[in-house]
């Protein structure tokens, strides 16, 4: 009997495999990387509430970082005092410390168990059949520094892949110098991490934090590589939109 997180990762990969046979009479050779995508763009479009809740409180706390950083030039010297009131104006707005990373931390034990899926070579005590398929002549279980060289069809498909990944990073560290925080979710370590980039404070730090994804995906299997691309391209995606609906809603809020 499997256990936590076992169950969940033997449910997910239930589903990944019926999506390859239902995707196999289109997608043929591609189908299990097909059904990788659209197990990770499925799950990404069922967790879009909580994105959105995460942005809405992002947005709060960096219109509200100018009056923070006022309080807190005030009363420097008095920390129970900015501590009342920043509760104080945290309360006005109905917002708080955790407005935006509360609904980003909800979302973290899904990527863990996608992430999972695609590292594990065993599902509930039996091989990992996902692994045993192929893209582009490339196996899915196999690693870019195992391949036979960077000129090879498997170094190509990672190089390829690599490529893709920091093209969609680039674009959101890019667009998360505006005021509101933009995130990419990354996996790392089992588990999802949440990278934050353009926040107040971060720096060039907050810049260079999502490129650490490349790093991850030069030691994953391709399957892995393929979700990293999946999930990142969705939530760079996704701040677009929601940024631009929070400049549509801002101009109606506030006409002329």
């Amino acid at each position: 009997m499997l256990g936590f997180p076992g169950a969940p990762i033997g449910a997910a990969y239930h589903i990944v495999f019926a999506l390859t046979q239902f995707l196999a009479p289109v997608a043929g050779g591609l189908a299990t990387a097909a059904a990788i995508v659209v197990f990770t763009a499925a799950v990404r479009l069922l967790l879009s509430p909580l994105s959105v809740l995460a942005y809405r409180g992002q947005a709060r706390m960096s219109r509200l970082q100018p009056r923070i950083e006022e309080l807190r030039r005030k009363h420097a010297r008095q920390p129970d005092r900015l501590q009342a009131e920043l509760t104080a104006l945290y309360r006005a707005e109905g917002s708080g410390m955790l407005a935006g990373c509360l609904p980003m931390l909800l979302q973290l034990p899904f990527f863990s168990v996608m992430y999972r899926l695609f590292l594990s070579k065993t599902v509930a005590g039996h091989p990992n059949a996902l692994l045993a398929s192929k893209f582009l002549t490339t196996p899915l279980g196999s690693h870019w520094l195992t391949g036979a060289g960077l000129v090879s069809i498997h170094g190509l498909v990672f190089l390829g892949l690599f490529a893709v990944l920091a093209g969609v990073i680039f674009l959101a560290a890019r667009a998360a110098r505006s005021p509101v925080v933009a995130t990419a979710a990354a996996a790392t370590a089992g588990a999802a991490a949440a990278v934050t980039a353009g926040q107040p404070g971060l720096g060039w730090l907050g810049q260079v934090l999502p490129y650490t994804t490349l790093i991850i995906a030069a030691f994953v299997p391709l399957a892995a590589v393929l979700y990293l691309v999946t999930t990142t391209s969705w939530t760079t995606a996704e701040r677009a939109v929601l940024r631009r609906w929070h400049r549509a809603a801002g101009q109606v809020a506030s006409p002329g």
